[in-house]
């Protein structure tokens, strides 16, 4: 199972990067929402964790494209922010994420999530 990650702020991504890997995903790491797209279209993935404040595309606008693309519409989304208010949650579910997580975060708390959204996509 693929995991495109998306955030700016290295100590996050890496670890994000660390604990998802540990739980068994690979993982396809980035600093912004440009380059996440680009790997994307090139390379796929099976569920994205975006953050929502990042330069050159932030996770918003990202997961618009996604959710507009007919080969990505049904990826499965958790948006990681440090964006905490209930405003920034609903604009993420407005715009298609299946889930929201703020930081700082428990790692088996992001690991269970991401087990959810592995599960839809496996049906079980």
């Amino acid at each position: 199972m693929k995991v495109l990650v998306a955030d700016d702020d290295n100590t996050f991504r890496t670890l994000v990067t660390e604990i998802l890997s540990d739980a068994g995903y690979e993982i396809s790491a980035h600093e912004n929402g440009r380059l996440a797209w680009e790997n994307l279209e090139a390379e796929g993935a099976d569920i994205a964790v975006l953050d929502i404040n990042m330069p050159e595309m932030d996770g918003i606008e990202l997961l618009g494209k996604i959710r507009a693309d007919e080969r990505f519409k049904s990826l499965p989304v958790l948006l990681l922010t440090i964006r905490a208010f209930t405003e920034d949650q609903v604009q993420g579910y407005e715009h298609g994420a299946d889930d929201y997580l703020t930081k700082p975060f428990d790692n088996d708390v992001l690991v269970a999530r991401i087990k959810v959204l592995e599960r839809r996509i496996l049906g079980k």
